[in-house]
């Protein structure tokens, strides 16, 4: 589920929820009852357990994907986990909880028998913090107000939703339950199966009806007819779950596009494509012979030849400071052993093979236009500029820098991980180096 301002309300939470109660697990296992009351305790759970996480950055858990935006579960765990000092109430909360249960069995977060206790109380913690902290974060992207519970009925129609997708999905199956949720005895395939396509085409009534059924075939109890008092009034106010579905629904539909070029971007998209295009093939022609390879930023790969005397005179203005352009870090000398060696667990890790990264320095060519422009960025920088104005595939590419296993440059999120970095911050500098690149025909290349 996305929210406007959210980061832990989606599918990665699951894997987010068990990285912080692994690392919280090996810390407390440590204590000693008397620091339960040590005032110090949260600074070293936090920085304890923060060294943890650190360190399970690179696991295949905690590099997964934790959320649409780009952060990796580690990423959100480590985030979480430094919330805690600002947010201590629910370090209080755990405390006691602890310090309750150790009053009827002693130190049982000692034995090995009570971890699933102990995990379950850790538990409880962050998913209340997460909650404050997306409904703050809620508040601050809308200007209106949020609680924690109205993120927790925002996610229990997100899954509510999702469970009667399923069933719509295989109505055939539930045929029963299907029927009672539309109010109906089905005769054929009911239309509201291609109907509903996202959670804004839910309706409300669904929901109320969905909640309704779950005792009778599943014999769990709905959330909206328990006796808790979380959704107590919910269900006789269609016109709130409506209101919230469609927002669901319309944040969902807007955050989804990214970078790509969906509908309601499509003129924009095929401009850029068109322009794209009409660049490359000008630069192939003899009029961009006639007017030089730098006077089009995108003609990335190449650039023509130039004579002895062209090349003394780049020298002497980088000896001026006019132009000083020069190689990126990457580009000369071998990396030493422990840098190569790091850059072969980055490649594994990410699915490439162990010398990629190698190989594809040496393909780069040493006197591009963009190698001269880019000197500072790195490797899978420029990689992603590329992949941004060119595409993830195209002839001029050098075959050592296409992931053997598409025959195409490597993902956004592979390329974030060779440059050990987000992927948030990967766009935010491949932007960077495309503006530049925008930027240099006017200075560097006359």
């Amino acid at each position: 589920m996305r929210l406007p301002g959210t980061r832990y309300q989606e599918h990665g939470w699951e894997q987010v929820r068990k990285l912080l109660g692994q690392a919280s697990v090996q810390v407390l296992r440590q204590l000693a009852p008397q620091d339960l009351q040590d005032p110090a305790l949260l600074e070293r759970y936090v920085e304890t357990a923060g060294a943890l996480l650190h360190a399970c950055a690179r696991t295949a858990r905690g590099s997964a994907e934790g959320n649409s935006y780009g952060d990796s579960v580690a990423e959100l765990a480590v985030g979480l986990l430094y919330e805690l000092p600002a947010q201590p109430a629910f370090w209080q909360g755990l405390l006691t909880a602890l310090q309750s249960e150790y009053a009827r069995s002693g130190a049982f977060w000692q034995q090995a028998a009570a971890e699933a206790m102990l995990r379950k109380k850790v538990n409880d913690m962050y998913a209340g913090l997460r909650d404050r902290i997306d409904a703050d974060a809620y508040t601050v992207a809308t200007g209106r107000d949020c609680s924690p519970n109205r993120i927790y009925t925002y996610r229990m129609l997100d899954t509510a939703y999702r469970d009667i997708a399923a069933l719509f999905a295989d109505w055939q199956s539930h045929t029963g339950q299907v029927g009672a949720i539309l109010g109906r005895t089905l005769h054929g395939s009911p239309i509201e199966v291609r109907q509903m396509k996202s959670v804004a085409g839910c309706k409300a009534e669904w929901i109320i009806a969905w909640s309704a059924t779950l005792e009778q075939f599943t014999g769990a109890v709905g959330p909206l007819h328990t006796r808790s008092k979380r959704f107590a009034s919910l269900k006789n106010s269609p016109e709130k779950i409506a209101a919230m579905l469609c927002e669901i629904g319309e944040y969902e539909q807007l955050s989804a596009n990214g970078d790509r070029a969906d509908d309601f971007l499509s003129d924009a998209g095929e401009a850029g494509a068109w322009l794209e295009d009409y660049w490359r093939v000008l630069n192939e022609s003899e009029q961009a012979a006639a007017l030089g390879a730098c006077a089009y930023p995108d003609q990335l790969l190449a650039e023509p030849e130039r004579e002895v005397d062209d090349v003394d005179d780049a020298d002497d203005e980088d000896e001026d400071g006019d132009a000083s352009l020069t190689l990126p870090p990457d580009a000369g000398d071998a990396p030493d052993e422990a840098t190569q060696a790091l850059e072969q667990a980055l490649a594994v890790a990410v699915s490439l093979p162990p010398g990629y990264l190698k190989l594809a320095r040496l393909a780069q060519q040493e006197g591009s236009w963009i190698v001269r422009v880019l000197a500072q960025e790195a490797l899978p920088i420029r990689l992603a500029v590329y992949h941004k104005l060119l595409g993830v595939a195209d002839d001029s590419y050098p075959d050592v820098w296409l992931d053997p296993a598409t025959g195409e440059l490597p993902t956004l999120q592979q390329l974030a991980a060779l440059a050990e970095i987000s992927m948030p911050t990967l766009r935010k500098r491949r932007n960077e180096a495309i503006d530049k690149l925008y930027a240099a025909p006017r200075s560097a290349a006359q």
